[in-house]
């Protein structure tokens, strides 16, 4: 199977199980416990169909949208995700490079293996920097503040990691950033030669936001959620949560709200936006899917703070039904992370091609030229 092949996130899955080794392709697809809400993300899009309307006039369809300040030119981003590098050796410059040709929003990762800097000069598209907050106050300080130097647009703080979610995919696997030798790994990384010449003797593997604080991740291994559990602060809390949000000055939003509550709460802070998001499924498994919750978190706050569908994205069928809700964009993870293991930035191009052409074609098979003429009126549940 080759690149060519490939024509939807499925394909671009199936051609990365092929090109990593198993420990790499299982962190990226697995989740939490019985991976219950991680297939419900896309699941809880099937119990709902769109409704089109004919004879609208659609030779021109306008993707855009502005989410909490940010002028899109379609209403789906990439959401911040660690460890790019294991999965392509141009990590996070290959899915800011492609975010850049579609002209929408690109989320860099505190644990992301290219640096602030090194983004903001190579990536010419909207950035968002998503933060973990640290026990070290120091690391987490300098974060924001380099991307403040750095002229990134959006900080979006993740609230859903007080401690790692139960991945037993990893523990099967022994899955550490970065990669631990040992007999079974050795072997996998053997059988994926490609994937070990890049990774062993390309750059060095590195988490350049944390390296000048923490050994952890970077000379040392450590599995994601021992790092969870030991390196991020446990006792963060709402008021915490505006303070940071009063430092950064900019657009901020907050990552992983799943409740109504929480979504007012991130109101009365002055957040811009929430990513109404459960990890991917890869925190507590057995809760909600983000587009289950969309509607009543919408209806309580979408006239106050823009709203974004994060989870579970695997087709442009998803993102109408979900800004038919009201969501102002949708973002996801696994929809390029796939297609960055599949073949890098031209893969994570051919992804968001595909999406994009989706989109267009389903709009015009809604009868929508614009974003704007979503609503619920062309949705109904079963």
């Amino acid at each position: 199977m080759r690149l060519k092949h490939c024509h939807c996130v499925y394909d671009f899955r199936r051609l990365a199980k092929k090109r990593l080794p198993s420990p790499i392709f299982h962190y990226i697809d697995g989740a939490a416990d019985d991976e219950k809400t991680y297939r419900q993300n896309t699941r809880a899009f099937d119990n709902c169909d769109l409704v089109p309307n004919v004879l609208r006039g659609v030779d021109d369809v306008d993707l855009s949208t502005t989410v909490v300040g940010q002028k899109l030119d379609m209403p789906l981003f990439l959401s911040p995700t660690a460890l790019q590098r294991l999965f392509h050796y141009d990590g996070e410059l290959a899915v800011g490079r492609a975010a850049e040709q579609f002209g929408t929003l690109f989320g860099l990762s505190s644990l992301g293996t290219v640096s602030i800097e090194e983004i903001s000069k190579r990536v010419k598209t909207p950035k968002l920097f998503q933060l973990y907050v640290h026990k070290d106050k120091g690391l987490t300080r300098n974060m924001i503040d380099r991307c403040k130097a750095a002229h990134f647009d959006v900080m979006a703080l993740t609230v859903d990691t007080p401690v790692g979610g139960n991945r037993e995919r990893d523990l099967v696997t022994g899955f550490t950033t970065p990669p631990k030798p040992t007999l079974k790994s050795l072997i996998s990384f053997a059988l994926h030669p490609a994937w070990a010449f890049n990774y062993f003797f390309r750059q060095t593997f590195e988490l350049p936001q944390l390296q000048a604080y923490l050994k952890e991740g970077t000379s040392i291994p450590i599995s994601v959620a021992d790092y969870f559990n030991t390196m991020l602060d446990q006792s963060m809390n709402w008021h915490d949560a505006e303070a940071l949000a009063k430092y950064w000055g900019k657009p901020f939003i907050i990552k992983g709200v799943m409740s109504v509550e929480d979504a007012r709460k991130a109101v009365d802070i002055g957040a811009a936006g929430i990513m109404v998001s459960n990890h991917g499924g890869r925190q507590l498994d057995g809760s909600r899917s983000p587009f289950d919750q969309l509607a009543e978190i919408v209806d309580a706050v979408g006239d106050d703070i823009d709203v974004i569908c994060d989870g579970g994205i695997r087709r442009g069928t998803h993102v109408l039904k979900a800004l038919s809700l009201g969501a102002k964009a949708c973002s996801g993870g696994r929809l390029y992370l796939y297609a960055l293991a599949a073949a890098g930035q031209a893969g994570v191009e051919k992804a968001l091609s595909c999406l994009h052409a989706e989109l267009v074609r389903d709009m015009k098979l809604m009868g929508c030229k614009n974003i704007q003429e979503l609503g619920r009126n062309n949705l109904r549940f079963r």
